[in-house]
């Protein structure tokens, strides 16, 4: 994989991504995640129908910056007050469109995971078990897994550490898509089926609708 992979917009990119690896380096050491779901969001400068789901969606701003770099760079957003989210930017510089990395599974890495994702936890959780398969499911936990904030990663270049990142060995044999979780609005319904992943994997994240989203199916096959 290399820069070019991320030229297209989002919506290109999102589904070629199930099944790639990305390693986050740290002091404390790498950790691994097989890219599992994903999320497209697209924004000013992009064609297609307007995205209200999107951060970028009508202008540049302090928070959103990161998403006008060029192609291949990391923006990471501090989401509900709570957790960290990763998104990989797309598109040529200056037009705003790119993927959340929704659900992983921990390929390498996966003590090193368990003991951020523990150290995250509220006291009353603490002595709940954690089963593998949830380490990196939902962008919160694939974040807190990765060790990932926005002080540290947002802006940074995915190839270069302490990214690195490779695409799959082989195309998914089959993908599913159905609209974005928990997006509000029109933007979390069946005009945007916009998320993507690899049916039958246990780290992909639960399906929930956003606040007000029109009602839909779940999913549709790809």
């Amino acid at each position: 994989m290399d820069r070019t992979f991320f030229l297209p917009d989002a919506l290109s990119v999102a589904p070629q991504l199930l099944g790639a690896v990305l390693t986050v380096d740290s002091a404390e050491g790498p950790v691994s995640v097989r890219i599992t779901e994903t999320e497209a969001y697209m924004g000013l400068g992009t064609s297609g129908p307007y995205d209200p789901g999107s951060h970028s969606k009508d202008r540049k701003t302090e928070r959103n910056a990161s998403m006008f770099l060029d192609p291949g760079h990391a923006y990471v957003y501090f989401s509900y007050g709570m957790h960290y989210a990763l998104n990989f930017v797309c598109s040529p510089p200056g037009i705003a469109s790119g993927v959340l990395i929704r659900s992983g599974a921990i390929t390498s890495g996966t003590e090193l995971a368990l003991a951020r994702r523990l150290d995250k936890r509220p006291a009353r959780y603490s002595r709940n078990p954690i089963p593998e398969v949830q380490l990196a499911r939902g962008p919160g936990n694939l974040a807190a897994a990765l060790g990932l904030t926005r002080l540290t990663h947002d802006g940074l270049d995915l190839f270069s550490p302490p990214f690195a990142i490779h695409a799959a060995p082989n195309a998914p044999a089959a993908i599913r898509t159905g609209p974005r979780v928990g997006v509000a609005g029109i933007a979390g319904g069946p005009q945007f089926p916009w998320r993507f992943w690899l049916p039958g994997e246990p780290s992909v994240s639960a399906y929930r609708p956003g606040r007000d989203a029109p009602a839909s199916g779940r999913s549709t096959a790809e």
